[in-house]
Order: C-alpha cells, then sequence, then structure tokens
C-alpha cells in the first residue's frame, strides 16, 4: 500500500466541563457521565424482519451487479477494486453478490476514536452512543444579529460550545462555513480550531486529498506519529455523489485517510425520488449499496482501517420538491439502516439526529428534530450527527436552536441509560418511613437520590404562569439565547503544550503561505 499511496500520505483539560460559575444544572445530574459516550442499556428497535433484511440486501446485490458504481477520476481506486476482482469498465465498477460484503469483513465492529484528552476519547460501536453537533451550514443566525454568512469566529463559537457540553462527545466538523476564510484555506483553521480550542475528537478536511493530508499531519503533530499511525484520531465524512457516482476528491480523501488508519465515515446522501426511488425499501438498499462500496475501498488501501457505515436520507415534498425532514417514511429508513449496519458488522452512523426544514427555531422545527432523533436514538445508531443546532436543512447554524438541542441530548442519554429495579430503587424504605396517603417529599430515600433521581434540563420553564409573566415572558429562545452567551463567557480554552502550539502555529502559517488565495 505504500507503494501506491506514499505520495499523498505526505503530508489534562482544567475539570472536565467547565460548570456555569452559578452551578449549572449539567453538574446536577451526576447520574448521566458527561466524560463519553452513553452505554446504551435499553434495546435497539429493529423494524425488519429476516425476510426483509435479507430482501433489502440482495437489491443491494443487484444494484453492485447489475448498475454499478461509478469511480470518476479515480484510476487507483479503479485499480484497487480491479485487482480484487471486480469488472471495471471505464469508470463503472460491478460486483458478484456477496464479493462488496467479504470485502467489508476486516472492517473492525467497534474502536476508540481519541481525542486530545484520553478523558474525551470515545468509543465507536456496540451499545455506545456518540452525539455531534451539526455540520455543513454556509449560515448562522441569533436573535441578536439575525441570519448571515458564517465567520471563522462563529466556527470557534461552535467548537466552544460543543466543548463545554455534556452532552455531546464529538467536536464534529465543518460545523459551520467560515465564508471570510479562503475556500482552500478553511480547512487549516478549522482543523486547528478543534485541536486547540476543545479535546473532543473531531472530523478533518476531505474537500481534496492534499486537505485531507494536511489534516492528519496536524494531528501528527498534536499526537505524535506513531501514535497516529496505531490510533484513530480523526474522522473523515465521505459523502457519496448519490445516486452510485463517487467523484475523485471523495474517494482520493478517502484513501488518505484509510492509508493513514483514521476514521473513515461512509455517507451516501439519498433523497427519496431524486437521488433514488421512493420509499424506505429502496433508500435503505441503495444506501447499503453506496456504503458498502466506500467501506469496501477503506479495507483495500489499509485492511482493519475504522470505518462507520453512515447516510444522510430523506423525503421529499412532492408537489413543491423541497426537502422534509423527520418523516414517518424517513424515520423507517433510519432504523432500516442501523439494522442492516450492525449486519454488516461495522458502526452506524444515523442520518440525522435534531434535523428541521424549519426557518427558525419555532414548532416546526423542535416537531421535526424530536421526530428524527427519537428514531436515531431508538434505532441503535452508534453516532448521532447533526444533533445540535440545525435549521433550514442544514443550510443555517442557529445558537438558539444550539442549546435547546442540547437539553433533547442530555435528556436522550438518560434515556438510553434505562433504569435500575435494584432494592435501592425499589423504596421500601420510604413507605415503611411515611405510610399510606403521605407525602414522600422529605423521606429519607427521596433525599438520598434528589440530585441525581431525573434529568435537569436547562431552558424549560416549569414554574407558574404567574413567575413567568413576572420574569419577562420569555420565550424558549429567547432564553436560549442568554444562555449560550452566559457559555460562551464562561468558556475556557483547554491547555496545550506550548512547543506543540507552536509547531502547529507555524504549519497552519506554512501551509497557508504556499497557496494563493482561492473563494471557489
Amino acid at each position: 500500500m505504500s507503494r501506491l499511496h506514499s505520495g499523498e500520505a505526505d503530508a489534562r483539560e482544567r475539570g472536565v466541563v467547565k460548570r456555569r460559575r452559578s452551578g449549572g444544572r449539567a453538574g446536577r445530574n451526576p447520574a448521566i457521565s458527561s466524560r463519553g459516550p452513553a452505554g446504551r442499556a435499553i434495546p435497539s428497535y429493529e423494524i425488519l424482519t429476516a425476510e426483509a433484511l435479507e430482501r433489502i440486501e440482495a437489491q443491494a446485490d443487484w444494484i453492485l451487479q447489475e448498475i454499478g458504481i461509478e469511480f470518476r477520476g479515480d484510476d487507483i481506486a479503479l485499480s484497487l477494486f480491479r485487482e480484487s476482482g471486480a469488472t471495471v469498465n471505464g469508470a463503472t465498477v460491478r460486483f458478484d453478490p456477496g464479493h462488496v460484503r467479504a470485502l467489508c469483513s476486516t472492517a473492525p465492529s467497534e474502536f476508540t476514536l481519541h481525542g486530545r484528552d484520553a478523558s474525551k476519547n470515545v468509543r465507536i460501536g456496540g451499545s455506545n452512543l456518540v452525539l455531534m453537533p451539526g455540520y455543513g451550514s454556509p449560515f448562522v443566525t441569533d436573535l441578536d444579529r439575525g441570519r448571515r454568512y458564517a465567520s471563522l469566529e462563529d466556527f470557534h463559537n461552535f467548537v466552544r460550545l460543543t466543548y463545554m457540553s455534556p452532552w455531546l462527545h464529538h467536536s464534529g466538523g465543518t460545523v459551520c462555513e467560515p465564508v471570510d476564510v479562503p475556500v482552500n484555506k478553511r480547512h487549516l483553521d478549522m482543523v486547528h480550531a478543534h485541536l486547540t480550542q476543545s479535546t473532543k475528537p473531531f472530523m478533518g478536511g476531505v474537500t481534496s486529498a492534499s486537505r485531507a493530508s494536511d489534516s492528519i499531519e496536524m494531528t501528527r503533530i498534536v499526537h505524535g506519529a506513531d501514535f497516529v499511525d496505531k490510533n484513530a484520531v480523526v474522522q473523515a465524512n465521505i459523502n457519496v455523489n448519490s445516486p452510485l457516482v463517487y467523484d475523485d476528491t471523495m474517494s482520493a480523501a478517502l484513501r488518505v485517510y484509510a492509508a493513514a488508519n483514521q476514521c473513515v465515515a461512509v455517507s451516501p446522501a439519498i433523497f427519496g425520488g431524486a437521488m433514488g426511488p421512493l420509499g424506505p425499501a429502496a433508500m435503505a438498499a441503495q444506501t447499503l449499496a453506496e456504503g458498502m462500496v466506500g467501506i469496501a475501498l477503506t479495507q483495500l488501501v489499509r485492511p482493519g482501517c475504522p470505518c462507520v457505515f453512515g447516510s444522510f436520507h430523506s423525503t421529499m415534498n412532492l408537489k413543491s420538491g423541497a426537502l422534509t425532514f423527520g418523516s414517518p417514511e424517513a424515520n423507517l429508513t433510519t432504523f432500516a439502516l442501523a439494522q442492516l449496519g450492525r449486519h454488516l458488522g461495522v458502526p452506524v452512523r444515523s442520518g440525522g439526529g435534531q434535523l428541521t426544514a424549519a426557518n427558525a427555531g419555532d414548532g416546526q422545527a423542535m416537531q421535526e428534530s424530536t421526530s428524527a432523533m427519537w428514531a436515531a436514538i431508538l434505532s441503535g445508531a452508534n453516532q448521532v450527527w447533526h444533533a445540535a443546532g440545525w435549521l433550514e436543512g442544514g443550510l443555517t447554524m442557529s445558537y438558539e436552536k444550539f442549546v435547546m438541542d442540547l437539553d433533547h441530548c442530555g435528556a436522550m442519554i438518560r434515556m438510553v441509560q434505562g433504569f435500575s429495579t435494584d432494592t435501592e430503587a425499589m423504596g421500601r424504605d420510604a413507605y415503611k418511613e411515611v405510610g399510606p396517603g403521605q407525602n414522600f417529599l422529605s423521606t429519607a430515600h427521596t433525599l438520598r437520590h434528589f440530585r441525581d433521581a431525573n434529568f435537569l434540563p436547562e431552558l424549560p420553564e416549569a414554574g407558574p404562569y404567574e413567575t413567568w409573566v413576572e420574569a419577562g415572558s420569555k420565550t424558549l429562545e429567547q432564553r436560549a439565547n442568554a444562555r449560550w452567551k452566559t457559555m460562551l463567557d464562561s468558556y475556557e480554552k483547554p491547555p496545550l503544550d506550548p512547543g506543540v502550539a507552536e509547531a502547529l502555529d507555524d504549519y497552519a502559517a506554512r501551509r497557508k503561505s504556499e497557496m494563493k488565495d482561492k473563494w471557489y
């Protein structure tokens, strides 16, 4: 592999999460760990019968044999597939039934994605649940300044907010697009921010092979080259140009990450009726076909490379052509894909968490987001992307919705941990203490558990109407506006060895000096 890819391969945090100075509610939820992904104690919901699962997998094999997948502009990928026994005709690759699944078999079913602080490492796969912020929005919005193009300052803010939240375990990637930085240099600023302003795992650049190499080189400066060679410290988001096309940008970036033994998430993007046929079965089968081929390519580059089977799927309003989110059809597809991924034997990324097409953080936004999030959580997905901040189908990251979504993330984490049925949980001593017809509020059992018995969200108003009016009749969105400002005011940058920080700064500066600015 080094002969083929050597050119491409060139290339104690203070406290866990800083609590609000007034004593944040996250700190009053000790039953929920803020040091890593939630361990799922409730079963995943599987909607596919054995027969239905077999039919969808057979459809994926049919697509790969009869229609094929195109790899445009990537002769190395075509050569690797040809050498593996696939049929290559021009840019189209076809596979015999079962061939791609066999190639995927060397991908691990579970692995660790390392943060700069070991306490922030996350385990991907198995019963683990890792929540991540939104990704890719060119706009941001807040109640003070309204909707606008995202800047590098906004990007820094969302990395900081993600770092501070106990409910998000992963720093994300392009949390918003910093459009005030040249296109060809943005990845350097974004990776630099993830590595210096947070200690959680993150995603690197993927929009060219050189940007992928830069991302990996920067992690080597921070973690050490030997450590990076043996451990996953950065994740790539490889989107398929659905239907059934990998362009050389994505496949080349995939090969760079795979050659470096870094995590590759392969995420087909299928909207039923546009990038594939209508209906959950068709969307699930095509996603499986496209995703397996990407995972297979990582294993041809470097067997054992950690991978995630992902998706970004949705339905459309077939009257207007607009995207919809949280729809029953999309949610059914989410359930099916998680089940298919487990059967494939690799970790699963859900289609998305708190997704919405709404233009504001209103009732529509929260209804659609909640619907999509419940499906993602109950499906058993290991990673839930877009769990905080999304508006307008991903065009906009909202500061207010981000912190509103954080509360829901915390509630979902609490739910997947289930509950105990031991003697203490039953509270027999409380019955003996008060007897029939009495109030349990002051019992010893209540006093032992009142701090951690229930999840306490930050934002909802649970007081009486009169108290709410006296406080200014503020909506949830207005309270969220104050909350994200308080969080940013209390942010403290995690320490980094000065020599490492200087080397990181020097690398980014040198690479920028080698390139002319490009704005497209």
